[in-house]
């Protein structure tokens, strides 16, 4: 990408999209196109086809998605499916017709196996069956890492695809149900604290381990991948860092200031026990992620607790 290109970043509302924006402004890019969902609906192919014919954009960043928690991705299972199935085959297909000169498609940790023997390696991919809870998002994302693969294979198309870790930071959603699990945890803890409880109740034993990455360094990824990537693997982005999700949740009891219990609730799912991406392959070309968790947390937290009252 040189200054002038034209970059399109789909969902840049979003906190992965918005995170790639700010990090492209920063590295003086000032040629970025953005349209909100009311603008644009990627879900509506002629739409999308006649944006990306209007724009031709060099560049596209595919960060637009429909996501949410464990409650979230088990109870909308066909909105999961259908919108981001939709958002794939019509943005990659539109970027395909328009001519892009490249493409980057952002998946997900969870389109691996279950079971995946860890870490997990690019290689794993299809290689058992999926976590039940985000099998549709998973599906969805898995077609989308195939079309470029296949637009690749077919048309020539530098298209290339990311799966990053669990991804938190600035502007993440903080909804009291369909929220990610850094998230969901600092509300819980935050509105605890503030209403003077003893306690806070938690999904699950406590027991399954995490790999989480602070979103900036995601977005500092991305752009690493696009300016340095060509190949058709799709590319694992990790911390190569872990932490179990009891062990989480007394970080973030001590960043919100919280001082009361954590009760587990067993009966409640626990997701897949264990999920760390090798991400080696992407280490061994020089990128490594810059901000640790603890730092993240206290950065996230700071932003959700001056704006908790317009999250409600």
């Amino acid at each position: 990408m040189e200054a002038g290109s034209k970059i399109y970043v789909a969902g840049h509302k979003g906190m992965v999209g918005s995170a790639i924006v700010r990090a492209l402004q920063q590295r003086g890019f000032d040629n970025i196109v953005t349209r909100t969902s009311a603008e644009l609906n990627l879900c509506r192919q002629q739409d999308t086809e006649d944006f990306f014919e209007t724009e031709k954009p060099d560049y596209v960043f595919v960060a637009a998605a429909k996501v949410g928690g464990i409650h979230a991705n088990n109870t909308y299972k066909a909105q999961f499916l259908y919108e981001n199935l939709a958002i794939a085959t019509n943005v990659i297909h539109a970027a395909y017709k328009s001519g892009a000169k490249k493409l980057l498609y952002l998946g997900s940790s969870c389109i691996y196996p279950k079971f995946a023997a860890q870490p997990i390696k690019e290689e794993y991919l299809l290689s058992g069956a999926l976590e039940p809870t985000n099998e549709a998002y998973a599906l969805a994302k898995i077609a989308g890492i195939k079309l470029c693969e296949n637009y690749r294979d077919q048309y020539g198309c530098n298209f290339i695809a990311a799966m990053p870790c669990s991804i938190y930071g600035y502007g993440d959603n903080y909804h009291n149900q369909n929220a990610h699990v850094i998230p969901m945890l600092m509300r819980k803890f935050h509105e605890a604290k503030q209403e003077n409880k003893g306690s806070v109740e938690l999904w699950g034993t406590g027991k399954p381990l995490r790999e989480f990455m602070f979103v900036d360094d995601l977005a500092d990824a991305c752009i690493f991948l696009m300016q340095q990537y060509n190949e058709k693997l799709f590319v694992n982005v990790g911390t190569g860092e872990e932490v179990s999700i009891a062990g989480l949740a007394e970080l973030i009891k001590e960043v919100t200031g919280f001082d009361g219990s954590l009760v587990f609730d067993p009966s409640m799912p626990d997701g897949t026990p264990r999920k760390l991406l090798d991400s080696s392959r992407l280490h061994a070309m020089g990128w490594k992620h810059k901000t640790s968790l603890a730092a993240g947390l206290a950065m996230a937290y700071q932003q959700f607790s001056a704006t908790i009252p317009r999250e409600k």
